[in-house]
This record gives structure tokens, C-alpha cells and sequence, in this order.
């Protein structure tokens, strides 16, 4: 691989520093300039780990002589500022003193059979990007979107998400026509009505590959989309509270597909 190009910026009037600054504090900047910015060790490790190709690293003067080979040769280029540029493009309390620009791929086309959840306007960043997580960890690779969903590329979804984004197909700004498509059993949760989610596990009627169907914060999901349900499933809660966080619910439910999976799963018979 060839040697990376260096570039070194000091001035709060250069023109690609003020394109940084935008994507960092921006929610949907990402679709206007058709790239992400990462800060911080995780979320670049996150997607180096699955292969993904910066297209520039950022690293603060005081950290570029530190930054690890990993890091200062996996971009083609690699853009150095001073730390008072990097305080002030950074989100954190704690600037990480790194980060790295990524392009934004082409959105993917729906795949009509894989398991999936949709994300009926659910508008806070930290439960999208928690939903994400939990998503990528119980084996449900497809995010739907529908108009009106937070901004899944945006930094506070990122920054929730910790690294799943990197794993997932991201679909965003579906309509509901787009939902139709989908070949696997679609599930909708709710506080009032359906199978309890635990007597649907243990009596083994929870659909794999399903798609899971979660709504806005207040509203929950539209009329529309508990329509397109092929079932409506509730969590039990003892305590007696009112309602969960659209976000624990969703951990809650996916989990629970995860089990059927790994059910149904062939078994691995170790060599003795």
C-alpha cells in the first residue's frame, strides 16, 4: 500500500475544516456532502473490523505522533489539525483526538426475506441508535426506516449505535408501500393487545425470520402498519408500570427472536 497522503490544517476558515465541523453536529449534513464522520477509537475499530475503508483519518498535532500504524495507514489520506480545530469539531466531553471520514455507500435494496426491523418514526437519536445495537447483536442485519425515523447516519445515532451500524443494511425515508415487500412475518408490538412475548416463546409460536415493527415514542405504531401485522405481541411487566422505553422493548422482543434462531440453529458436535 502506498504511503498515505498528509495534509496539515490550522485555519477555522478553511473550507473542508467547515465541511468537517457540519458533519459533525449536523443530523442530516451526511446526505448532503455523502459522508460520515466517526470520532474516536471504538467506532474506527468498529469499522475496521468489518472491512469498511476510510477515506480520510483526522487526528489532532498532539495525537499524530502517538496514532497507532493501524490507524494512520488505512486511509489514503490523513489530515492533521491542531487540538484547539479538534476541540472544536469534537462532540465529546472528552475529545477522542481521532476519528476518520467514511463515504457513504449506496443505499441497499430491500431483501424481501431477511429478518428486519422497522422503525415506525421513532425520533430519539439515543433509542435509534440503541435499537441498532441490539439489532446487529440478536441477528436482525436489515433496518427499515419509515419517513419521520431519526436520522440513522446522524452523530448522536452513531455515537448510540457503538460500532452496529458498521454491521447492518440501513435502509432510510421508506414508505409504507415499501413494506409490502417484505416475505417474513411482521410483528407488531404493543401495551394492550396480542400474545404475551413469553407464552409466544415458550409455546414456540414466535416467527423466524420476522420483521419487528416499532413506533414512535408517544404514538407508537401507525394504524397503517398494525394493519400489515401478521401479529401483535405485548410485554409482560409485573411491576405494573404503564409502558417501556420503545428502546428496552425492543431488546426485550429481539432477544426473543434470537432464542428461536439459535433454537433452530444445527448444532455443532465438537471433535473429541
Amino acid at each position: 500500500m502506498s504511503t498515505p497522503e498528509l495534509l496539515h490544517i490550522s485555519s477555522r476558515d478553511n473550507a473542508w475544516f467547515k465541511d468537517l465541523k457540519r458533519l459533525a453536529y449536523g443530523n442530516t449534513d451526511y446526505r448532503k456532502q455523502g459522508r460520515i464522520w466517526a470520532e474516536g477509537d471504538h467506532l474506527v475499530r468498529a469499522a475496521l473490523g468489518r472491512g469498511v475503508q476510510p477515506a480520510m483519518g483526522v487526528f489532532a498535532a498532539s495525537y499524530w505522533p502517538l496514532a497507532a500504524a493501524a490507524y494512520t495507514g488505512a486511509a489514503a489520506k490523513n489530515i492533521v489539525i491542531s487540538d484547539d480545530l479538534f476541540d472544536a469539531v469534537s462532540t465529546l466531553e472528552s475529545p477522542a483526538r481521532m476519528g476518520f471520514v467514511f463515504d457513504l455507500a449506496p443505499p441497499p435494496a430491500l431483501q424481501p426475506g431477511v429478518a428486519s426491523v422497522i422503525l415506525d418514526r421513532v425520533q430519539d437519536a439515543g433509542n435509534v441508535g440503541s435499537i441498532l445495537r441490539s439489532a446487529s447483536a440478536f441477528g436482525f442485519k436489515q433496518i427499515i426506516a419509515l419517513k419521520g425515523t431519526a436520522a440513522l447516519w446522524s452523530p448522536k445515532v452513531l455515537r448510540a449505535g457503538m460500532g452496529a451500524h458498521w454491521g447492518l443494511q440501513l435502509i432510510e425515508g421508506s414508505e409504507l408501500d415499501q413494506i409490502a415487500t417484505l416475505s417474513v412475518p411482521l410483528l407488531v408490538t404493543s401495551s394492550h393487545r396480542g400474545s404475551y412475548l413469553h407464552q409466544a416463546l415458550m409455546n414456540q409460536a414466535l416467527p423466524w425470520p420476522c420483521a419487528w415493527a416499532l413506533g414512535h415514542e408517544g404514538q407508537g405504531v401507525c394504524t397503517e402498519l398494525e394493519a400489515r401485522a401478521s401479529g401483535h405481541v405485548r410485554i409482560a411487566q409485573p411491576g405494573g408500570e404503564e409502558s417501556l422505553n420503545v428502546a428496552a422493548a425492543a431488546a426485550i422482543c429481539l432477544h426473543a427472536s434470537a432464542a428461536v434462531y439459535l433454537a433452530q440453529a444445527p448444532r455443532v458436535v465438537p471433535r473429541l
